[in-house]
């Protein structure tokens, strides 16, 4: 089915007009927070929680450790939109869909994006449980979010990715990290369609395009994020351990577990982060 610009304006529109008759403040940064990582709800101070399934043309999440609720509310006073729970082309959403709730977020006043992943760890000096900051990334979904009609009033036919990842987000992320004695590492985040997870040999391959983790989310957001003119910052949180030589299996209880087990540390750096903006 082709993309009809004009009825997704309008579902902007209408969702973003929902959501507002609930905001007590304009909202100062987006959230969405990924599998297994929706702790940083407890750090705020909740004013609303919307089901998806209650905002007009919002997707559903259905994949495990996504609770799908929109949380409204503050941060360090800071008001903010969080994402529990985001959604997946695995799912078989479109890229569109996927982004919608970066579009709302934009529409809402919200500037500064920060996003969270649970993904593979490709480089042999990270290890399970380490948090990575995403400085670039490799798009290899297969498709990308801006194709289609442009929506001018938004960004650029061809937005520049020269800085996908705000340099000055990471500057202050690195300076919380190392004061907490948090161990933070920074690189290339991969993302491939899945859902399963990779073969040795594509593995090897991902290793060789320059890439440090592999996940399956996160780039659409961040394209669309950028498009819009937003700051963007990203979290891996490193799940399993990826070397083709020494490759284990894995399973949804042991991601989940690890992502728990990190939880606390990328609590504390996003929660600085956004008190320091």
């Amino acid at each position: 089915m082709a993309f009809n610009v004009d009825e997704y304006r309008r579902q902007i529109a209408d969702a973003s007009k929902y959501i507002k008759t609930f905001l007590t403040s304009n909202p100062f940064v987006g959230i969405i927070l990924g599998t297994g990582l929706g702790g940083l709800i407890k750090e705020i101070k909740i004013e609303k929680q919307l089901d998806y399934s209650a905002i007009p043309h919002f997707p559903v999440s259905t994949v495990e450790g996504h609770a799908g609720k929109l949380i409204i509310g503050k941060i360090a006073d800071k008001p903010v939109l969080a994402m529990q729970g985001r959604f997946h082309y695995y799912e078989g959403y479109s890229m569109q869909q996927i982004t919608f709730p970066v579009r709302v977020m934009y529409a809402l006043g919200v500037r500064t994006l920060l996003i969270s992943n649970a993904g593979g760890g490709m480089n042999p000096q990270f290890r399970r449980g380490d948090i990575m900051l995403i400085d670039d990334h490799i798009n290899l979904l297969g498709s990308n979010p801006l194709i289609g009609p442009n929506l001018d009033e938004y960004g650029p036919r061809f937005p520049d990715m020269s800085e996908p990842y705000s340099k000055k987000l990471i500057s202050i992320a690195e300076e919380i990290a190392l004061k907490n004695n948090i161990v933070l590492r920074k690189g290339v985040y991969v993302a491939v369609s899945g859902p399963n997870l990779e073969t040795r040999a594509e593995y090897r391959f991902l290793r060789a395009t320059g890439a440090d983790v592999v996940g399956m989310s996160t780039i659409p957001e961040d394209i669309v994020a950028v498009h819009m003119g937003m700051d963007v910052m990203a979290f891996s949180v490193i799940t399993d351990e990826c070397f083709p030589d020494a490759l284990q299996p894995v399973n949804i209880d042991e991601i989940l577990t690890t992502a728990n087990e990190a939880e606390p540390r990328l609590t504390l750096l996003m929660r600085e982060v956004i008190r320091k903006l």
